[in-house]
């Protein structure tokens, strides 16, 4: 009576507990899902372009059976030297599951996401809240990408 039911997915569960986390991973796979929709081979690299938009990049660095993991990332170019990739995320997707997570976290000018987000980081830390802001980045971030225009299909080849 106190919460209408109408408020939400991401709303109903304390920032940082196990079940709010449980509900970022379902959001992140389907958002993870909605930009890729069928999950190309393994060592596969995309490119998802959007007029007015940054190239967002997509590497698939394993496929098995249960599960994929993937690196996304905005790579941008330096005047010298080769180009940086930020923020560089290494989503591991479980495909019978449903549910999709951030594994590392490589942001460079976000040093408090710089770690790994299953490293507490010390005694004052909760690894539940780490992992809860990372995978929250994520959850974010996909849905900006998605309203951007962005998806990952495969190329184009015409019938045989």
């Amino acid at each position: 009576m106190l919460h209408p039911p109408h408020v939400g997915w991401l709303t109903h569960d304390a920032p940082g507990g196990f079940s709010a986390l449980m509900d970022l991973y379902e959001c992140n796979y389907i958002n993870m899902r909605r930009l890729l929709p069928i999950m190309p081979p393994a060592s596969a690299v995309r490119v998802s372009r959007t007029p007015g938009g940054m190239d967002l990049h997509l590497r698939v660095v394993e496929r098995c059976r249960y599960t994929s993991e993937l690196i996304l990332t905005y790579q941008f170019g330096q005047e010298q030297g080769p180009p940086f990739a930020e923020p560089d995320l290494r989503i591991r997707v479980y495909h019978d599951a449903r549910l999709a997570e951030v594994v590392t976290a490589h942001l460079r000018y976000r040093a408090s996401f710089a770690t790994d987000p299953l490293d507490s980081g010390g005694p004052d830390r909760n690894p539940l809240y780490n992992r809860w802001r990372i995978n929250r980045f994520l959850y974010k971030w996909l849905t900006y990408c998605w309203r951007q225009g962005h998806r990952f299909v495969e190329p184009y080849s015409p019938p045989a």
